[in-house]
């Protein structure tokens, strides 16, 4: 063990580790712009740059704990705290009443998995490798709950809007029995999961050794939460003056900005290793983030929501309908032969870049 630790001492840095350490430093000065009262523009970029480096080493604050409590309890942490920068952002705005935004969050955060990451990494990946392959089963498998997912975000928006339009509390009813329903599917998977035993990334998981003391990763981990609950205040109290300012609608900013700041740490890793040929951790990434989003942090704002005397209902407008959809279903076609070249990739980049442009729009 001495001898390992005292090679990583000397490791040199990778180039993106310096960039999110230079980057953090972006969170003092988000924090002095917030007090100076500074325009409302700069406090928005700047917060918004700073949760970046949050973002990826929470990520990997999870990970390093994760590896010090085993295979089972640390895939269940790494399940929750997955998207925790996401969640945090999405409830701090809707303490702040921004619903439009946070709706938008959700569907833009699965449409930016399964369009932007998923397709960037087999875009890159097929340039490098040609055709990739990867286990069918396993991709499968998560397709099928995605689509289940998001059909079941679907349904509250689709009895609104039927014959008999439902009555306020009777939507926000419906919404949160869809909520419940979506978490204990939630536990069910991540119970069959575990007792499916190792594979893919839980082999890593098993084999890998931490880097971090377990002290230091739950300082970090800790610590960067708590950071990003103050960016997360500065970045929504920003966003009503600064779309004025930018002259975009409240939407695009949930459903393309805020997406991409929470998860830009994710997204490399996924691209990362599709450009190292292993498809199959990069679709479970890709993927897996988005079933976080549809079956575990959705239920949670709806709760959350509830609990703050201010319900949120999964009704999505028509737009984030159509997007929703037609992603799931591209995704399916992409991955159902267990097999991916660069052309999918620039297919699922080209739907996304189409949907970026017709929402920038609205």
């Amino acid at each position: 063990m001495g001898m390992k630790t005292e090679r990583r001492e000397t490791e040199p840095l990778s180039v993106a580790t310096k960039a999110m350490l230079g980057l953090l430093l972006l969170v003092p000065v988000s924090i002095v712009l917030a007090i100076v009262h500074a325009d409302a523009q700069v406090v928005f970029v700047v917060s918004a740059l700073s949760l970046i480096p949050l973002a990826g080493f929470l990520g990997r604050a999870t990970e390093e704990t994760a590896l010090y409590t085993g295979p089972r309890l640390g895939g269940l942490l790494n399940a929750t705290f997955g998207n925790a920068a996401e969640l945090i952002i999405t409830i701090v705005a809707l303490r702040a009443g921004l619903t439009t935004t946070v709706k938008a969050t959700l569907a833009g955060s699965i449409l930016g998995n399964m369009l932007f990451v998923l397709g960037a990494s087999i875009l890159l990946g097929g340039l490098k490798f040609g055709t990739q392959t990867f286990d069918r089963t396993d991709a499968s498998a998560a397709c099928t709950m995605l689509a289940l997912a998001v059909i079941s975000l679907l349904i509250p928006s689709f009895f609104h809007r039927g014959t008999a339009p439902l009555t306020t509390s009777r939507l926000e009813g419906l919404s949160l029995a869809v909520a419940i329903v979506l978490f204990v599917i939630y536990i069910l998977y991540l119970i069959f999961s575990f007792r499916r035993g190792p594979g893919g990334a839980g082999e890593s998981l098993e084999e890998d050794t931490p880097n971090w003391s377990r002290t230091f990763a739950l300082a970090v981990l800790f610590g960067t939460t708590l950071a990003v609950v103050v960016m997360s205040e500065l970045l929504v109290h920003a966003i009503e003056p600064t779309v004025h300012a930018w002259g975009v609608s409240e939407f695009f900013v949930g459903i393309i900005i805020i997406p991409i700041v929470g998860n830009i740490a994710e997204h490399i890793v996924a691209v990362q290793v599709a450009t190292e040929n292993k498809m199959d951790l990069s679709l479970s990434i890709s993927l897996g983030s988005s079933l976080q989003i549809a079956l575990f942090v959705a239920p949670v704002l709806v709760f959350v929501a509830a609990a703050m005397g201010q319900p949120l209902t999964l009704e999505f407008n028509v737009y984030e309908l159509f997007a929703l959809g037609g992603a799931v279903v591209i995704a399916v076609l992409v991955t159902m032969d267990g097999e991916s070249h660069w052309l999918e990739g620039a297919q699922l980049l080209a739907l996304y870049l189409m949907l970026c442009v017709a929402f920038f729009f609205l």
